[in-house]
């Protein structure tokens, strides 16, 4: 088994970005879900909600975060790795509740104008600890605005089993993972339990519980049921629909395109 695709998703619900290779730390790849979108309430804003957001692409620039729309690219903002912290504030990601700042108005004016909807863009500071659930965590780690996890695994052939079984095929993006290996059976993640890649070793914790996110074209914005129907016809346990490994790291480290997995199960 072999890396063979590294993502991240700096602003939660956004576009994704491949790289060759991450840096890992305890709460995700560096970058990963450090910002994100919420509402009047503090709410956290996601594409299941406004599936829009899938038209919006995120690069990594040397000054900053560069957000942009898929099919306007002119039209795009950039935001600064740095800059001085605004008000703090409480969000909300599902059960958890934390602290975040918020950023400058004129980011929070352009989401919104793309929107057509108020959203404000936070971001999380160093000193903010979301613990990950005491049932996955491994030493207590914490995690950044993604759904739970810090980390997602997905193999290329449990994504090739699944496109066999659907009149159209869909792209790994619909899955967000951070992590692709190829090599193996389908499934193969399922069946792991502590793995190497390269400097750092990974501890898998949970299945991924799928959502109606997938059934998002993040190429169009536009919905169906599929994969998400087909998905639940052979992949339903109690009332999830599962794809993919949630993990925690063991430790610190850059993980690289081609590095091999080695099983320490």
């Amino acid at each position: 088994m072999v890396v063979q695709d590294i993502f991240i998703y700096p602003i939660k619900s956004l576009g994704g970005i491949r790289l060759d290779q991450a840096e890992v730390e305890e709460k995700g790849f560096k970058y990963d879900r450090r910002w994100m979108l919420i509402d009047s309430e503090g709410l956290f804003v996601s594409q299941r909600t406004y599936p829009k957001l899938a038209l919006l692409g995120v690069e990594l620039t040397f000054e900053g975060l560069l957000v942009y729309q898929k099919k306007r690219q002119y039209d795009s903002i950039l935001i600064p790795y740095t800059l001085a912290p605004g008000e703090e504030v409480s969000v909300v990601v599902w059960d958890d509740t934390m602290k975040a700042r918020l950023l400058a108005e004129q980011y929070d004016q352009w989401f919104s104008e793309f929107l057509d909807k108020e959203v404000r863009l936070v971001i999380m500071p160093e000193s903010t600890r979301r613990a990950v659930s005491p049932k996955y965590a491994v030493n207590a780690e914490a995690v950044s605005f993604a759904d739970g996890m810090p980390y997602l695994l997905i193999g290329q052939e449990s994504l090739e089993d699944l496109n066999r079984r659907l009149e159209q095929p869909v792209p790994m993006d619909r899955f967000r993972p951070n992590i692709v290996f190829s090599g193996g059976e389908a499934f193969k993640e399922d069946s792991l339990q502590k793995i190497q890649i390269g400097e750092v070793a990974f501890q898998i914790v949970k299945p991924c519980a799928r959502c109606v996110m997938t059934t998002v074209n993040q190429n169009t914005a536009e919905t169906s049921k599929e994969p998400l129907k087909t998905l639940a016809s052979y992949r339903t346990v109690g009332n999830k629909v599962l794809f993919g490994q949630n993990m925690v790291a063991l430790g610190e480290g850059v993980v690289r395109i081609g590095d091999k997995i080695e099983v320490l199960n």
